[in-house]
């Protein structure tokens, strides 16, 4: 197996010093993530072709520039920059609850920093040339006309967001069979702030919060920045396992118990699932009879049909605190997102909103309405879903022609795959090449070894990647 970048005989540094500089260069970016382990010298060495020497030498010079670190008989690790740099007195330390997923952000950092021009396996967006930037353009120039546009821009908008676009979307969720009026919606700079936002306003420091395992990676290390107990409930294709759920909420002292869910219900990331009716119901008691709130966030509602259930629909948003945004259809960039509420909590998540942003920009806000009004953006997305499903046939062949297999039924934008070898080992083999993957570990509350990995639809077509992932498998 050769790198598409093979180092340099020829070149004025070494080849230790190149092997040391693209090691680094990868750590700096977050591509390689903390606390992963190193390839061995031997592995590294084969992948590289050079010596083994070669390769001490380097993983030498990186420890030297303190990037990674030594353990005894078990091999070179990443080092964590931050933690190195706030070290405390363990002693004098509180308990740690749950440790952030060790690169959680590394699949964030990917929007910003890609490894190369080509697109990403790991990519949780869809690709740029699937979105609609005419679109975009026409319903920015109309609502930023002379007049508007100083309304829009010279002072802060309503604390609860534009009441066009709040209007509009209470007309869109009836779609959805979900009845929330324009006054119980709060928009939020990108769905992640809804989350943020709901959090923050109903859990505190100490307290613990059901989440979906698998389940999104940054969500995990949001909820343990905030110093939260995370309970993982395992999630199959109806839903989450309600007797363990159940069994997780009955194991903590009264005073403890979790006063929050966080789900995906529809095109769970990252297996694609949907929580199935009965499923939904029997969710409903439990929360009802264990006093605890739903957070389901439906980030994936355009991709989705809208016939699925939808907590929220279902109870009438007693319990349900619903939020979707647009980046994952639109542009990722706009970050305009929602969440309609229980109107009991309107006022309270409004005041969090000032806290955190003071407003959120109603030029987006408007611009989006528009698209809205003038079924622009439905179309928008009925032509993406057309292009996905066929994006999906043809991963889904390629996948099964080099021997993975679907650990979940192939829907939505994401692919839940089983590669046959451990995927963060193999996920570090590949980034050298210049393909960036999304580990199966990634997606537990406690990182763990898996076979499993997420792949994008999307960005899984090309058959140079597959090839790729094939012979670097064999290699592993």
């Amino acid at each position: 197996m050769n790198s598409p970048s093979p180092l340099s005989r020829q070149s004025d540094a070494t080849l230790t010093e190149q092997l040391s500089s693209r090691f680094a260069e990868h750590i700096r970016q977050h591509l390689i993530a903390p606390g992963a382990r190193l390839p061995s010298v031997r592995e590294c060495a084969r992948r590289h072709g050079v010596s083994p020497y070669t390769v001490v030498a380097a993983y030498d010079q990186l420890l030297a520039q303190g990037l990674v670190e030594s353990r005894k008989q078990r091999g070179f690790f990443v080092r964590d920059q931050r933690r190195s740099a706030a070290l405390v007195d363990e002693s004098s330390a509180p308990p740690a609850r749950m440790a952030a997923p060790v690169s959680a952000t590394m699949l964030v950092r990917s929007m910003f920093q890609p490894p190369g021009s080509r697109p990403m396996p790991g990519l949780g967006t869809l690709p740029m040339d699937w979105l609609d930037l005419p679109m975009l353009s026409t319903a920015l120039r109309r609502v930023s006309g002379a007049a508007q546009l100083g309304a829009l821009s010279l002072q802060y908008g309503e604390p609860a967001g534009d009441m066009r676009l709040r209007r509009v979307l209470s007309l869109r969720l009836t779609d959805l069979g979900v009845k929330a009026a324009p006054e119980q919606i709060i928009t939020t700079l990108g769905a992640t702030q809804a989350l943020d936002i709901v959090t923050r306003s109903l859990l505190r420091a100490g307290d613990s919060v059901l989440v979906d395992e698998p389940g999104w990676s940054i969500e995990f290390a949001r909820l343990a920045a905030l110093g939260l107990r995370v309970l993982p409930v395992p999630r199959g294709d109806d839903g989450p396992d309600l007797t363990v759920m159940q069994h997780l909420i009955e194991a903590q002292k009264p005073h403890e118990r979790p006063r929050l869910y966080v789900t995906v219900s529809v095109l769970h990331n990252p297996t694609g699932a949907s929580l199935s009716l009965g499923h939904a119901h029997r969710l409903l008691k439990l929360a009802q009879a264990h006093d605890f709130h739903i957070l389901e966030d439906d980030t994936y509602a355009h991709l989705a049909p809208a016939h699925l259930p939808r907590l929220a629909a279902l109870d009438a948003l007693e319990r349900t605190i619903y939020i979707s945004g647009f980046s994952k259809i639109l542009v990722p960039n706009w970050r305009v997102g929602f969440m309609a509420v229980p109107p009991g909590l309107v006022d309270r998540l409004i005041d969090t909103k000032l806290l955190t942003s003071l407003t959120t920009p109603s030029l987006m806000e408007q611009a989006l309405a528009h698209c809205l009004e003038q079924g622009l953006l439905r179309r928008h997305a009925e032509r993406v879903v057309q292009k996905l499903d066929a994006a999906r046939a043809r991963s889904v062949k390629l996948a099964e022609s080099v021997g993975c297999r679907f650990a979940a039924p192939p829907r939505g934008l994401f692919g839940w795959v089983d590669a046959g070898v451990d995927t963060e080992r193999l996920s570090h083999a590949m980034v050298d090449q210049g393909w960036l993957l999304a580990p199966g570990s990634l997606f537990h509350a406690t990182p763990r070894p898996t076979t499993l990995m997420r792949i994008n639809f999307a960005t899984t077509q090309d058959a140079t990647f597959w090839q790729a992932l094939e012979r670097t498998r064999e290699a592993i």
